[in-house]
């Protein structure tokens, strides 16, 4: 399984804040940033965090793909 965040920077811009922004507002790490944005796991209760500042679920901010799908997005 692949985790997949365009999801999430997609909400970023549409909520126009941007990544030391939403780390301070939700209180998570640029380690736990940096993370997602090479599709790596991060906790679930980063992703929570993240959730409640941007008022939003974790289907609006995370997707798990098959390595077949994503491979397909290449």
């Amino acid at each position: 399984m692949i985790l997949d965040y365009n999801k999430l920077w997609k909400l970023m811009i549409d909520k126009n804040i941007n990544k030391t922004g939403l780390c301070k507002q939700a209180k998570i790490s640029t380690n736990a940033m940096a993370k997602m944005g090479r599709n790596e796991s991060v906790p679930l209760e980063t992703l929570v965090k993240i959730c409640d500042v941007l008022k939003c679920t974790l289907n609006d901010v995370v997707e798990i793909k098959s390595k077949e799908e994503n491979n397909g997005d290449n």
